[in-house]
């Protein structure tokens, strides 16, 4: 039970978006009894005094967040973090985000080279990036804000700098081939 309650915890710390007990299920590798147990454990461990985080559930839904008594320092820390400059990893996977959107996170880190987790995170707590579908796989796609694209002045994706010739980079296309086992192109230009 306590690796079960690990893997709930971890996963539930790393979700942008509340679970449910049937995703979380599905995500451990667990039956809905047990991990129900599990998870109700975990949420009265986090809700003991001097905890600072917390497991919120509505409507069979299960989020981390942080408890009520750290929330004023955490929004003074977040409003910091979120008005700061973006590191150069955070622009480089934003620019990526940008010109190829909407792009899965698998090839948004075959391109990169990267685990692009935390980066990804932090520019949808910035509002520059946001999930905006999924793929045939059921992989979140994430792609701009509207929030990013008005901080730039521009209306649409393709008034961005060489728009048409990073958006449809045959030498990424060609890299993202080979990763999924598609034939590569015999031409590569940029």
């Amino acid at each position: 039970m306590t690796n079960l309650k690990s893997k709930i915890e971890s996963l539930l710390f790393v979700a942008s978006r509340p679970l449910s007990l049937k995703k979380i299920c599905e995500q451990v590798g667990g039956g809905k009894e047990e991990v129900g147990r599990a998870l109700s454990e975990l949420v009265d461990e986090c809700s003991k005094a001097g905890r600072g985080i917390q497991i919120m559930e509505i409507d069979g839904e299960y989020q981390m967040s942080t408890s009520g008594e750290s929330s004023k320092m955490v929004k003074e820390f977040l409003k910091d973090e979120m008005t700061g400059e973006l590191t150069r990893p955070a622009l480089e996977t934003l620019t990526i985000v940008a010109y190829r959107g909407p792009i899965a996170k698998s090839e948004l880190e075959q391109i990169r080279g990267v685990n692009c987790s935390l980066i990804l995170r932090n520019l949808m707590i910035k509002g520059l990036a946001e999930v905006k579908s999924s793929d045939k796989t059921g992989e979140p796609l994430y792609n701009i804000t509207f929030d990013f694209m008005r901080y730039l002045g521009v209306a649409n994706p393709s008034e961005l700098p060489d728009y048409e010739k990073l958006s449809k980079s045959e030498i990424l296309d060609k890299i993202l081939d080979l990763s999924t086992g598609t034939p590569p192109q015999d031409k590569v230009t940029i």
